[in-house]
């Protein structure tokens, strides 16, 4: 019997009887038969590692300029002083979309991504493997995602 392909990209393949992920890591492979309770999720955006470090950074700069205050290019100093700690605590990771579901008892993340339209393609190929594996005789009885 020949396999079926659904998505095949390059950080996620799924085919009639694989799910396989390749992130920065290892690849992680999952049985579709085996996946049960499949949900989407969208994971919040959060601040990126280095940005109190860029806010404090500024913060001291303007702190040490403002001894210098006479100087007209001083008050440009410490505005931009004042204006990049704000802007790099507001600086944040986009969002992720996220697979996740039941792998043999399990909670597992299947994907991650942060692309919406290759996220949707991924997990519809996913929909579709698993669907069709419900409608053969031989199917595995998976609860509805």
């Amino acid at each position: 019997m020949r396999t079926r392909i659904y998505y095949r990209g390059p950080d996620a393949l799924v085919s009639d009887d694989q799910f396989v992920w390749h992130p920065h890591s290892a690849p992680q492979v999952f049985a579709i038969s085996d996946l049960r309770n499949v949900g989407l999720v969208q994971a919040p955006s959060r601040i990126r590692p280095y940005a109190p470090a860029l806010a404090a950074g500024a913060l001291a700069a303007a702190g040490a300029g403002w001894t210098l205050l006479p100087d007209p290019a001083i008050y440009v100093l410490v505005f931009l002083g004042l204006a990049v700690p704000g802007v790099a605590m507001l600086w944040r990771e986009p969002g992720r979309w996220e697979l996740h579901a039941q792998y043999r008892g399990t909670a597992v993340v299947l994907y991650s991504s942060a692309d919406a339209r290759v996220f949707n393609q991924v997990s519809r190929a996913l929909r579709r493997a698993m669907e069709d594996t419900r409608r053969t005789p031989w199917g595995y009885g998976l609860a509805a995602a």
